[in-house]
This record gives structure tokens, sequence and C-alpha cells, in this order.
């Protein structure tokens, strides 16, 4: 089970966490992500993060501003979110890799767990 916390209300330019923590098999040794859905639109990629040798991927949206790391003693993938604008309003998701491919960890393609989202609110 993948469970995300750490959403919240914050003002412009402020910061959240985000965590996710994996309960028995769930997290992966694969790559884990993090997914965003703002309400009527579509789900988009935010971040991921291949667990060999620790590579990370940002959405353009996103590079510079957000950081996905892993605590892998915990089980526990996290998105640290600093400059936060009102378009980074959403429900966010963290996911469960089953494949390193990019263009898989982007699409959505390359997850085979979802976990429950938290919703992050960014007010002006």
């Amino acid at each position: 089970q993948l469970q995300a916390s750490g959403g919240g209300l914050v003002q412009v330019g402020g910061s959240l966490r985000l965590s996710c923590a994996a309960s028995g098999r769930t997290f992966s040794n694969v790559a884990m992500g993090w997914f965003r859905q703002a309400p009527g639109k579509e789900r988009d990629f935010v971040a991921a993060i291949r667990l060999r040798p620790g590579s990370t991927y940002y959405a353009d949206s996103v590079k510079g501003r957000f950081t996905i790391s892993v605590d892998n003693a915990k089980n526990t993938v996290y998105l640290q979110m600093n400059s936060l604008k009102p378009e980074d309003t959403a429900v966010y998701y963290c996911a469960r890799g089953a494949r390193s491919i990019l263009s898989q960890l982007r699409s959505g393609s390359g997850y085979d767990y979802w976990g429950q989202g938290t919703l992050v609110t960014v007010s002006s």
C-alpha cells in the first residue's frame, strides 16, 4: 500500500513536502514517481527517481522548484516543493515504478501501483 501525505493549503511562494510511505512489498527497487491532477485536467507527470543509481527527472514546469528523493530505510519517497504557484494546485499521487524506461516513467505506463492522492492548494 502506498500512502501519500503532506498536502495542504499554502500561499504562493511557500513550500510543502509530500511523503509517500510504502508498506509491505509495495516499495519499488526500480523507480518511484509523482504525478498530479488538477481539477478538470488530465493527470500529469511531476517527477521520478530511478532507485539505481538515483537519477531524477522532472517536468519542465517544476524543474528547479521541486525535488524528489527516497529514504530506502523508511520505504518512503518525498517530493519537496518550493516556490509554489497557483498552477501547482492539484491532487498529487505517488506511484511504484515497474520499469525504468524514462518515457514510460514520464507517461505513467511504467508504474504498476498507485497510491491515493493528497491535495495541494496554493492560494494567491
